[in-house]
């Protein structure tokens, strides 16, 4: 298929180049030039969208909010009736809904796509939860499928914001689990028995309650700097715990562990007992791991 791809970060540039190399034409349009090879790169959006073909396909993989509402305004303006526009964004459910609603209106189709799975889901596979146009879903099949490659995968949960709703509580739960690891590694570095935290990480590993994505994560990070060194620092927040607790409270359901982690995060701003402590280590260490996200430093 042929697709257009705006943001070339670290996910979207990923994302282009797994799609190239299954075959698909990408184009794709940064605000700052880049040459990827496989990718052809555009100087503008008119000429991006001047090279598809209809209906055009437009991913946007850009900062949620005011960046992304810029970029579909400026979007619109070039796109036709059945041209299909994708946010891949962590876009707050709502925002999703409201577009869906919009471009519904205008005889385009939308889709609202939460991308998890980190940088290395660029080799492993992208689950994709997907919401908005049906008729949109099934046409890019295609193109989901190659981004699930060879372990991923991909789903269509329903119309407007349900792919966004879906990643942001997929998010809310991610913190619990950071924090949960965290907190269980420090409790280990702290021990009178001074413990080999990568040879513990390494055994849970092997078919233990605990095993998994994260904990993955952790073993490679523990392997590569046993100290943690450089990790200690504020832990950034997303957005998408909070909104996950605020829509918690409004269904009436209680969300404990993931408000708790959200508030950790909170105080890591400016408690400096907290920023050096094992635990925002861990899950710094984890956060740049599957990420790439980089650690501010303490002042």
């Amino acid at each position: 298929m042929r697709i257009g791809i705006i943001g070339l970060g670290k996910m979207g540039s990923r994302i282009a180049q797994k799609l190239s190399a299954e075959g698909h034409e990408v184009f794709a349009w940064n605000r700052t030039l880049k040459e990827i090879p496989g990718i052809q790169s555009t100087k503008n959006i008119e000429e991006l969208v001047s090279k598809l073909s209809s209906p055009r396909v437009l991913w946007l993989m850009l900062p949620a909010g005011e960046t992304t509402q810029n970029m579909l305004g400026e979007i619109q303006k070039l796109l036709q009736k059945d041209d299909i526009i994708i946010d891949g964004g962590n876009a707050h459910f709502e925002d999703s809904e409201k577009r869906y609603q919009h471009f519904k209106g205008l005889g385009m189709e939308f889709l609202g796509i939460g991308v998890s799975g980190g940088v290395i889901a660029a080799k492993n596979g992208y689950p994709l939860m997907i919401g908005g146009s049906k008729k949109a879903y099934e046409y890019l099949q295609p193109i989901f499928e190659s981004l699930g490659k060879p372990n991923g995968g991909y789903e269509y949960f329903g119309e407007g914001g349900a792919g966004h709703f879906v990643k942001m509580v997929h998010n809310g739960i991610e913190y619990g689990v950071m924090q949960s690891l965290g907190e269980g590694f420090a409790v280990l570095e702290k021990s009178q028995y001074k413990f080999n935290l990568s040879k513990v990480a390494t055994l849970w590993q092997k078919g233990s309650l605990v095993s998994g994505f994260m904990l993955d994560r952790a073993a490679e990070a523990l392997e590569q700097n046993p100290n943690l060194e450089n990790m200690a620092g504020p832990i950034a927040e997303s957005g998408e715990a909070r909104w996950t607790v605020e829509t918690g409270k409004k269904e009436n359901v209680q969300t404990e562990i993931i408000e708790s982690s959200l508030n950790y995060r909170t105080r890591s701003q400016q408690d400096k007992n907290i920023q050096n402590s094992f635990t925002t280590k861990i899950i710094n260490a984890l956060r740049n791991a599957f990420g790439g996200h980089e650690i501010k430093k303490i002042d």
